[in-house]
């Protein structure tokens, strides 16, 4: 009787150690999400378009 109570405890203990929901590959916290999105903004805010560019070269440097 005693060795089924410490299986018992024994179980209970790794099913404890279970989490209900695990963690998801790649997920973000909403901080990290937050600064993820300002800083694609700062990158857009900054970003040309390539158009541009090869409009502005002079017709000999092409």
């Amino acid at each position: 009787m005693r060795s089924a109570a410490i299986l018992f405890a024994g179980a209970a203990l790794l099913l404890a150690a279970c989490s209900a929901e695990p963690d998801q590959p790649g997920g973000v916290t909403a901080d990290e999400a937050q600064q993820l999105n300002q800083a694609a903004a700062m990158l857009d805010a900054n970003s040309m378009d390539a158009n541009a560019l090869t409009q502005s070269q002079p017709a000999e440097a092409r």
